[in-house]
């Protein structure tokens, strides 16, 4: 997790935009890792991870209240914190904070919408259909999970629940393996999180579009600029890189000059507009001009999320 975090930008939120990837506990979730005696774990507001060193969380950011008063997306989208490893726990502690997370992220209200997240290690497929038919915006998994094409073959049946239900999937960072002491607290965040979405970038490339064709896939992060190197893909035997309108990358923790890398390789279609709100700054892409921000605001997250011009 950061060691700081960013004072929000205000700004004006217009009619139907949307933050597609946003962080925010509720208060029975925050009470259930509380109530745990090892990672992922809370004492009183220091988040203890195996990973990475105690991380001091502002209870501003996850008071409802004042997470609304200056927000500038009309829909916020939040997301269980995969580097938590909560869905790599074994299967009675996962349930336990998974359901804490579901029950308590359903009854936010005021704009926010939860993605639904499953246990990695027997994922319950008919609770994660029900999760996507009672309003979930879509799945969300772990990086980690597709770091390799095998790895992603081996979670498709995961995957195809959200293809099935016509709802997308995110791909966030996952948890940092423990053990790893000699770095500073900024380095899981600059140097994992961005390698793990690489390389499920590439896993999705190679296995993933091809074996679910109609599933609409969004990658954090800007997918750790994976696209950037389609260069090197090519020129090491990987054949011609192929983006297609239904993969997305949000743009969080990325400015001016990354985002410009990616709209040109894969242009704006397929970029959307994400904060990780409260770990990165709370601003929108106004760099971009009135156009290109209304697509990455409004007109491409509606496509992720309900498909609408394919």
């Amino acid at each position: 997790m950061p060691t700081t975090l960013p004072t929000p930008v205000r700004t004006t939120a217009r009619h139907g935009t949307v933050d597609v990837h946003q962080h925010l506990w509720p208060p029975i979730f925050v009470e259930a890792l509380r109530g745990r005696t090892a990672a992922p774990r809370l004492v009183d507001w220091t988040l203890h991870l195996d990973g990475e060193p105690p991380y001091e969380v502002d209870p501003r950011h996850h008071d409802v209240g004042a997470r609304t008063a200056d927000e500038i997306s009309d829909e916020r989208l939040i997301g269980l914190s995969s580097p938590l490893g909560v869905e790599d726990l074994p299967v009675p502690e996962a349930e336990a904070l998974l359901s804490a997370w579901h029950l308590g992220a359903t009854e936010l209200g005021r704009g926010f919408r939860p993605w639904a997240s499953v246990n990695h290690t027997e994922p319950d497929l008919r609770a994660l259909g029900g999760h996507l038919a009672a309003g979930a915006a879509g799945l969300q998994i772990a990086a980690t999970r597709l770091a390799t094409p095998a790895a992603l073959e081996a979670v498709l049946p995961v995957l195809a629940v959200a293809e099935a239900a016509g709802r997308p999937v995110l791909v966030h960072p996952g948890p940092v393996p423990a053990g790893t002491t000699d770095v500073p607290g900024w380095w899981p965040a600059v140097v994992d999180y961005p390698a793990q979405l690489q390389a499920a970038w590439w896993s999705w490339h190679l296995a993933g579009r091809a074996a679910l064709p109609n599933l609409r896939i969004c990658f954090a992060a800007g997918a750790g600029l994976a696209p950037v190197h389609h260069e090197r893909f090519t020129a090491r035997g990987g054949g011609p890189f192929r983006p297609d309108r239904a993969t997305f990358v949000e743009i969080s923790s990325y400015g001016q000059q990354g985002v410009d890398a990616l709209l040109r390789v894969l242009g704006v279609d397929a970029l959307v507009f994400g904060t990780d709100r409260p770990y990165a700054p709370l601003s929108p892409p106004s760099y971009l001009g009135a156009a290109a921000e209304n697509a990455l605001r409004t007109t491409n997250p509606r496509r992720l999320l309900e498909g609408s011009d394919r």
